[in-house]
């Protein structure tokens, strides 16, 4: 029986078998059909038409993409739910293909404990409608909580070599030393220089008090002050040969500390761009303001055009959003008022889409980085790929199916987002996750919860 996608329902069938799809995985564009059973992929054949019983999807003039492995979100849950919480954000990913995601510590309380960590991952198993894993925080206190951390169950440890909330600034030395000598998973920094930007905002606050422009904010966290920071923590990671991660890298002059190593699962040190980073530039500061006010800021073209350069030769490892929702009425405030972060979970995969409709990057580097990389880079078990014997996560998208980003459409809590007007030319259509489908003709399909990522490691 076929089922057309107007009319799809969530699928409880044994068998489901998507046909006549151009499917893109691993450097590949071919047709093809995948078949699901109990979740899971079965088979990939390179045949138009697969004679299957159950349920059937025409995929006819789609494409098939692994489901997107966001490395960096912050779903503000617990304590900050009015901005968003796991149960909100995930339905927003799963509307933006996004079918698994790493999530920050910086809540309320901050995940920096093992108690912290097993309540944050007790509330997804109930609430996220999609895949999920947690950082635990690095304190300059909390080592031995680091230490007890499961790499077989844990994404890896998150370091603020920056400003942040509460006491995750880390900036004792004899900390960062214990930790880079000692982590036994993946270190996950941001990579910020606080005595240069505390420096730079006594300079501008001097001189413009609290009206300072929000075009000042790449010159406030500049350029020396990333350039500080990463530098800082690709030594340690080179001296005592810890697998380091870079999160959104915003300046070209930081990508000196990368390598364009053709294998990166032997890298011992990526880097992660963000969407925002590759999307606007500080030209956009005088007309979107507070909306998007970034750590790290948003800076130049010349370091936008950078950072995309280094993603296509291989510099850059993973694409992801850094998803930080704030309320309108938090971010319609003064420059120092205003908090830094933005929503984009839903419209990463669209966003990136556009560049390809402009010849920029192709399908499959999209889907490299998206979903090849951070599976890779990770090691994250039976994800990220089309391939038989892996959980079915999967997005099926027209290319041709226009739309506007307006807050009709928008699922965030915080009801806004920095695409607001724009129109986007593709279109996520279908979105399973572990054989599911949980998105489908613009209609969340609720009923199943996601899963706790699992990572391969020794």
């Amino acid at each position: 029986m076929k089922v057309g996608l107007k009319n799809i329902q969530r699928l409880n069938m044994p068998d489901l078998v998507i046909q006549n799809a151009t499917i893109v995985n691993r450097g590949e564009k071919f047709r093809g059909s995948v078949v699901v059973n109990e979740g899971k992929i079965i088979e990939v054949n390179r045949l138009e038409n697969s004679i299957h019983s159950g349920k059937v999807i025409d995929a006819t003039g789609l494409v098939l993409i692994p489901g997107i492995i966001d490395d960096q979100v912050h779903f503000r849950d617990p304590g900050l739910t009015h901005k968003g919480d796991i149960f909100s954000e995930s339905r927003a990913a799963a509307a933006g293909g996004v079918t698994s995601y790493m999530e920050m510590p910086n809540t309320n309380p901050q995940t920096i404990t093992q108690k912290d960590l097993a309540d944050k991952y007790g509330s997804a198993e109930q609430k996220s409608l999609v895949n999920y894993s947690f950082y635990i925080g690095a304190t300059n206190d909390n080592l031995d909580q680091l230490l007890q951390t499961d790499s077989q169950k844990v994404c890896g440890i998150k370091i603020f070599m920056g400003s942040s909330t509460g006491n995750m600034l880390v900036d004792n030395k004899d900390t960062l030393r214990n930790i880079f000598s000692q982590a036994g998973l993946p270190v996950a920094v941001h990579c910020e220089d606080e005595e240069t930007i505390q420096k730079n905002m006594k300079t501008y606050r001097d001189q413009w008090g609290n009206s300072i422009p929000f075009s000042y904010h790449p010159v406030i966290r500049s350029v020396e002050a990333c350039y500080k920071s990463s530098s800082l923590a690709v030594d340690l990671a080179t001296r005592y040969g810890t697998r380091l991660h870079i999160l959104h890298l915003s300046t070209g002059k930081e990508l000196k500390l990368f390598s364009s190593q053709e294998d990166r699962r032997r890298k011992q040190i990526t880097g992660e761009v963000c969407v925002h980073h590759l999307w606007f530039n500080d030209k956009d500061y005088d007309r979107l303001g507070s909306r998007i006010k970034w750590n790290p800021a948003i800076k130049s073209s010349d370091d936008q055009q950078a950072l995309f350069r280094a993603l296509l030769d291989g510099r850059i490892d993973v694409i992801a959003t850094d998803h930080a929702p704030h309320t309108l009425e938090e971010k319609n405030n003064h420059y120092f008022k205003a908090p830094a972060g933005g929503p984009l979970v839903q419209h990463s995969l669209t966003a990136m889409l556009e560049f390809h409709h402009r010849g920029m990057i192709s399908l499959e580097q999209i889907v490299d980085k998206m979903c090849h990389a951070p599976a890779d880079i990770f090691q994250v078990s039976k994800r990220g790929y089309i391939d038989e014997g892996y959980w079915a996560d999967l997005v099926l998208l027209d290319l041709d199916n226009a739309w506007e980003v307006n807050q009709g459409n928008i699922l965030y809590k915080c009801g806004w987002s920095p695409f607001e007007g724009i129109r986007f030319r593709s279109r996520v259509l279908t979105t399973l996750v572990n054989g599911n489908i949980v998105y489908t003709n613009n209609q969340i399909i609720e009923g199943t919860t996601g899963m706790r990522l699992l990572f391969e490691r020794e």
